[in-house]
């Protein structure tokens, strides 16, 4: 799995909106400053989670950006999904349909526990959590082995 610039920027983009204060719209500039976001690149992302109806503009002095739900209802997964598309694609196909034959035959069941696993940790993971830093025990369980850290 590869987490593109446009998730990763996104996820970031959506934690500080978890993080402003509740019924407070937060500016683009601000969120592209404080996160390190090429702010157009930001505006269309911020366009995309609003369209995916995750994400809330108000225009004006007082205008910005706020999630459209609680933090607590809005997994990584969404956001990611919202400007990526599906968490897991192989050669940009789902894995339910891909088909192989042979000794490759095992690779789809493969595909699918790989699907499952990201869906397990990303769509359990909500921006509250994140925003908060306190990750569920099982994804810091995970984090905390050191073979985790390692580049093969």
């Amino acid at each position: 799995m590869r987490i593109s610039a446009k998730a990763d920027y996104a996820v970031r983009a959506a934690l500080e909106l978890a993080a402003a204060e509740e019924d407070t719209s937060v500016k683009a500039e601000a969120i592209a400053g404080a996160q390190g976001i090429p702010h157009k690149f930001l505006e269309g992302i911020l366009g995309d989670l609003r369209r995916g109806g995750l994400v809330a503009s108000q225009r004006g002095g007082n205008g910005g950006y706020r999630l459209a739900r609680p933090a607590d209802t809005i997994s990584i997964a969404e956001v990611i999904r919202v400007v990526d598309g599906p968490l897991v694609s192989v050669r940009g196909v789902r894995p339910p349909e891909l088909s192989y034959c042979g000794p490759a035959e095992s690779l789809l069941p493969l595909w699918i526990a790989v699907r499952a696993n990201v869906r397990k940790i990303l769509g359990e993971v909500t921006l509250a959590e994140v925003a908060a830093a306190r990750l569920p025990g099982d994804v810091l369980g995970l984090a905390e082995d050191p073979e985790a850290w390692t580049n093969p």
